[in-house]
């Protein structure tokens, strides 16, 4: 198979597998499940197959229709993209391990729909993960939102369907209202919407027309959840776990820091930026979303809620690593988008799985839970010192480089917002942490064990890559650094 045809092979396959899934869960849930493990684990062989032709310094593309002139559906392979595409590739196969464990132990109806949008929204990642141009992806971004609400829907209830909207409204308004005249802006002064290595609106725009297109950009794409462009994310909460973990860790809130970075990398140019002065409202705006959102975690009583606050935060620290415009910033980026989605899916996982096993959703309730549930506890612990940056944890990795840029560019604003950030993130991870180890269970409870097997497994998984990030990162530096090869 040529990377061409692998491009496409990625993009397609979800798309033909969840047709398959759909027809097979009218056979059975096991021919479904099958179909579901086959599509994802064919997945990872067409994406990861394409990694040595990125480590060598290639980067295939092709285009596949012209719209109009100048206007394309494109694709091409750079290594930010290989990092995304491997990264949800990869934890789509666990998160499916997961879900039907998840599914199963709580008597979820339409299993079928589930599983099957599930890989509809893969296959719209893929498209985002390689797009070659602006262009290409709005489109792909545009057919994640529509993909996923039916997920965050899936419940059906009165009050479950009225989120999924907030969901839907906010990410599909700033997408038109702001992202695409971004774009229409962006192919008009600059003639073209390529991703190109550098930049491509060196000397197009004078210093203050900057500032407003990259906020175009930021505020845009809101996927990327920069305040006030958040509040789709805790709305989503209402959705099953899984869907959760394919929210905060597989695909959406990944798609937008990474959509973000790309752009800054590879529309504006990172030196461009550095010297542009209207462009530093973007790391206070990030700044500031991060403190803001973890000071509201600080008052959460729910589990979910928690997390997707903290998720809101962490969310920002790449947007803020983009934003400080230095080489060692940028791969903190993408070692944050790493450690973030090892971390938050483990936490996730654990959430669901106390829900499956003793239906307690509030943190009040988990006194004492890790006598009855070690196996997930501890992956919970894991995955919420990752979130705090304790070593030895991806999260310590990622927030390293991202101090290391901050220090480079002599940027105090984003290294004290990294401490003040870390130390607001102990402040409510670990009491947590002391309720479920230390603390005894309430009398009266429910008696209940483990969530079923598949779903620890699962989170077990989760919390080794967490913990494994640490010590072997290397395959993920050495293609990232190519980003920023020749930047001072």
């Amino acid at each position: 198979m040529t990377p061409e045809t692998a491009i496409l092979a990625a993009i397609l396959l979800p798309l033909i597998g969840a047709l398959v899934i759909a027809l097979a869960g009218r056979v059975g849930p096991n021919i479904r499940e099958a179909a579901t493990a086959v599509t994802s684990i064919s997945l990872i062989f067409v994406v990861w197959g394409l990694l040595p032709v990125i480590m060598d310094g290639g980067r295939p593309s092709i285009e596949v229709s012209q719209v109009m002139p100048g206007l394309s559906i494109a694709f091409t392979v750079e290594p930010l993209g290989m990092l995304f595409a491997a990264l949800a590739s990869g934890l789509w196969l666990i998160n499916s391990l997961y879900s039907v464990g998840y599914m199963r132990g709580n008597k979820e109806k339409n299993q079928t729909r589930f599983f099957a949008c599930f890989a509809l929204a893969l296959s719209a990642t893929m498209g985002i993960a390689f797009a070659g141009n602006l262009f290409t992806l709005f489109l792909f971004y545009e057919l994640l939102t529509l993909s996923t609400y039916p997920l965050v829907a899936h419940k059906g209830d009165a009050a479950t369907v009225r989120s999924a909207r907030v969901y839907l409204g906010v990410l599909i308004s700033t997408s038109i209202a702001l992202f695409l005249p971004a774009i229409i802006w962006t192919y008009s002064v600059a003639g073209t919407g390529d991703f190109t290595h550098g930049g491509i609106l060196a000397d197009k725009l004078n210093d203050p027309e900057v500032g407003l297109l990259l906020g175009l950009f930021a505020f845009g794409i809101g996927k990327a959840a920069v305040m006030p462009m958040h509040k789709w994310l805790p709305a989503a909460m209402v959705a099953p776990t899984p869907v959760s973990a394919l929210l905060h860790a597989v695909a959406v809130v990944k798609v937008g820091v990474f959509a973000i970075t790309k752009i800054i990398i590879y529309i504006f140019g990172i030196e461009f930026l550095f010297d542009a002065s209207s462009s530093q409202w973007l790391l206070y705006a990030a700044a500031f979303t991060i403190i803001a959102a973890s000071v509201v975690a600080l008052r959460q009583t729910n589990i979910k809620r928690l997390l997707a606050y903290s998720t809101i935060a962490q969310l920002s620290y790449v947007v803020m690593a983009a934003a400080i415009f230095k080489p060692l910033a940028e791969l903190g980026a993408s070692l944050h988008m790493v450690a973030h989605a090892f971390g938050k899916i483990t936490l996730f996982f654990a959430a669901g799985a106390i829900y499956v096993a003793s239906k307690k959703t509030e943190i009040a309730q988990l006194r004492g839970i890790g006598r009855r549930m070690p196996w997930t506890m501890a992956a919970f612990t894991i995955g919420a010192l990752s979130m705090i940056g304790m070593p030895p944890t991806a999260g310590f990795v990622s927030k390293w480089y991202i101090l290391a840029g901050a220090f480079e560019a002599n940027n105090f604003v984003a290294m004290f917002t990294i401490i003040g950030s870390t130390v607001l993130n102990a402040a409510y991870f670990l009491p947590i942490l002391y309720m479920v180890w230390f603390e005894r269970e309430k009398e009266g409870g429910k008696e209940h064990g483990e969530a079923p097997l598949l779903a620890v497994i699962a989170l077990c998984i989760t919390a080794l890559l967490t913990l494994g990030f640490f010590l072997f990162n290397a395959p993920v530096i050495e293609p990232e650094s190519q980003i920023v090869k020749g930047f001072g």
